[in-house]
């Protein structure tokens, strides 16, 4: 048998993600992909694998697996999750081999609302129009299109970093807070008044629990329209702002529609998506106004820290009970008290 994930327990929410499904929109296919994009890359980057590769998205449900048939490498990276293999408790960030029957389990920790677990290999199960990203509410992708849940078998192909010792993964740009959200106006902020524009960016808003991955939907003071609230249906891009007719902001995420009828007042730029997205009911952020060329410039510096090597800081186990001592062979030889010792 080659090496493969066994999935222990999932909570909801987990799927396997790769970079998305694209050239589809059209059909009225959503690409779905990662919640947040960066870290799903940085996990990969981390084990060796391309960036855009098929990875474990986990939300705050949790996730335990373990290795079957060889052991395998993997990398966790995302929100502050509490990871543990075997109990022994790991950096929220980590690379580490998890061997046939260890237990590596992530569950919700201090921050953040998704983590990703990518394979030191590739996970070998056959794409849907191209993608593993899985869409839930369509059935696409991942398997069977549907979330992840117990006794599910992942089969991994070209499985190495084996060996590998338990890691510590240095990426010091998933240190991003959530209190400031960058966009850029537009497609339909015409149907906004320039005072209501304002208050978009002056006013405070909160994750609700109505939040998933198609739309967080956000409260606070409602914004007013100026030309109504509905538009032809158009194409709807990820990190669109919807104002519907109760003026409360609707953000669009990776499992959103493909078109609507609401007028958009914003859209978060592409680096800021995955510091929204890693904000959990109830968290209180504003939106400020980015200029195009900043929101290029963002861009192109978190493509050029993901350029890099991701640095690795080998772990040293502090944690030296009794059970973990006594499992160990600490004994180099004997010597007879009898003989004298001969010296070199």
């Amino acid at each position: 048998m080659s090496a493969a994930l066994r999935i222990l327990s999932a909570g909801p929410g987990a799927t396997l993600q790769d970079g998305g499904r694209r050239g589809f929109l059209r059909f009225g296919v959503t690409g779905a992909g990662p919640m947040d994009p960066l870290a799903h890359a940085t996990a990969n980057l981390a084990v060796g694998a391309a960036a855009n590769a098929a990875a474990i998205e986990v939300s705050l449900g949790g996730l335990e697996l373990t290795a079957e048939g060889g052991s395998v490498t993997v990398a966790v990276a995302g929100g502050t999750f509490r990871l543990t293999l075997d109990d022994r408790g790991l950096p929220p960030a980590t690379v580490v081999a998890v061997a046939p029957g260890a237990r590596l389990s992530i569950r919700s920790g201090e921050s953040g609302a998704w983590c990703y677990v990518a394979v030191a290999g590739r996970i070998d199960i056959t794409p849907t129009l191209g993608s593993l990203a899985t869409h839930t509410r369509s059935h696409l992708g991942g398997l069977a299109g549907r979330a992840l849940v117990r006794d599910d078998l992942l089969p991994i192909a070209s499985a190495d970093m084996t060996d590998t010792a338990a890691c510590a993964l240095t990426a010091p740009w998933l240190d991003r807070p959530g209190d400031v959200i960058r966009v850029v106006l537009g497609p339909q902020d015409d149907y906004f008044a320039p005072e209501q524009i304002a208050a978009f960016f002056d006013r405070s808003w909160t994750v609700t629990t109505r939040a998933d991955r198609m739309a967080y939907l956000l409260d606070g003071e409602p914004i007013g329209h100026g030309k109504g609230f509905n538009i032809v249906s158009d194409g709807i891009a990820l990190g669109a702002i919807q104002v519907p007719g109760e003026g409360k902001p609707i953000v669009l995420m990776a499992d959103r529609q493909p078109t609507g009828g609401y007028p958009k007042i914003a859209t978060i730029i592409g680096t800021d998506l995955g510091r929204f997205a890693q904000l959990r009911p109830g968290a209180t952020f504003r939106f400020v106004a980015a200029s195009l060329a900043e929101a290029v410039a963002a861009r192109r510096a978190e493509q050029a820290a993901l350029a890099g090597p991701i640095a690795l800081t080998p772990l040293v186990r502090t944690d030296l009970s009794s059970e973990f001592l006594l499992g160990l062979n600490l004994i180099d030889g004997v010597v007879s008290a009898g003989q004298p010792l001969a010296l070199a």
